[in-house]
């Protein structure tokens, strides 16, 4: 017992002396970063309104670090995120915003579905956006030197939007990773795509006119086609060729119109009705992730909408349970 104390008194203090230390460096990152950005066209009385409460947010660093030791399966990932309970409660947001979402749908031509499910997936319908500080976040994987540029990068353009007052910096709380609004955009997609629908002058995505517009015109922008298919479950033949597989999100590969893949695939039903020229190709997504999981199983035969969804969160999994969601909604709506 006199020994796990010891350790745990040592661990502490290592861990506050480690805390302490990267706090001054911190301090001294930020006298840096404003010179930084003043020279890219921040103002300084913008840049003191956003980041005069900024602080280094450990939190931040261990969510950022953190390597989960078991990872489920895809079938419990994605019936985790597509229960009943979650096509419930999308159900009322569509209820109560009916002719709106119905707008939108054909002003972008985007399935409400699809809408629906994204919000579903990322936000429980606007029930958990987060609540971390967005600009001490950005800041702090700024300062963090694992993925430094790409968060500099973020951090400066939340500071451009806050300076030309398209975004307000007091409501500025999401997640860990400084995504925003029930659609959980981050600040690089946000200047890209997001709109003031409502035309107030600000674009506020904890509302529900921005962003189910936004959300819809940044994935018609990227190419989403509307009613294609996304992806089917499929089984393989023993006999596939090991490169047509696809076990990671970064970037699908050996892609082919379906009608040559289907010669590797065990005759169903479910894919009787797919246009044999549409292009797509074969995902196993437990393949790198589950331990001791099949090389043939489960397979998905995913088409160039699924790969859209990649754009928005480059997860396999992600995309699965998107277009899941999105079939549950389309079967009730």
């Amino acid at each position: 017992m006199k020994t796990i104390k010891y350790f745990t008194v040592i661990f502490f203090l290592l861990y506050n002396g480690t805390l302490s230390a990267n706090e001054k460096l911190f301090s001294e990152w930020l006298n840096n970063f404003k010179i930084y950005a003043l020279d890219k066209g921040i103002s300084e009385k913008t840049y003191n309104l956003a980041m005069s409460d900024v602080v280094f947010l450990p939190k931040v660093i261990e969510y950022d670090r953190f390597q989960p030791e078991f990872y489920e399966d895809t079938k419990t990932y994605v019936s985790k995120r597509t229960s009943n309970q979650k096509v419930n409660k999308g159900l009322e947001i569509y209820e109560l915003n009916k002719d709106f979402i119905n707008l939108i749908d054909n002003e972008f031509s985007v399935e409400k579905e699809l809408l629906l499910a994204l919000m579903g997936i990322e936000t429980n319908f606007g029930t958990y956006v987060g609540k971390m500080d967005i600009l001490s976040s950005l800041a702090t994987l700024s300062f963090d030197k694992r993925r430094s540029d790409f968060f500099t990068k973020e951090l400066i353009i939340i500071l451009k939007l806050i300076e030309e007052k398209k975004i307000s910096h007091d409501v500025l709380y999401g997640s860990w990773a400084g995504a925003f609004g029930y659609f959980q955009f981050m600040p690089s997609t946000i200047e890209r795509y997001a709109i003031d629908y409502d035309q107030n002058d600000i674009i506020d995505l904890k509302s529900t006119a921005d962003s189910f517009a936004s959300a819809a015109n940044y994935i018609n922008r990227i190419g989403w086609i509307k009613n294609q298919p996304c992806f089917i479950k499929v089984e393989l033949s023993e006999n596939i060729p090991k490169k047509l597989l696809n076990t990671s999100a970064k970037k699908l590969h050996n892609k082919n119109q379906f009608k040559i893949l289907k010669k590797y695939l065990i005759k169903d039903t479910n894919f009787k009705n797919i246009d044999d020229n549409l292009i797509a190709s074969i995902i196993t997504p437990d393949k790198d992730i589950v331990p001791d999981s099949q090389n043939l199983e489960p397979a998905y035969v995913v088409f160039e909408n699924y790969e859209k969804i990649l754009q928005w969160n480059r997860s396999l999994r992600f995309g699965l349970a998107v277009c899941t969601l999105k079939k549950e909604f389309e079967n009730v709506l």
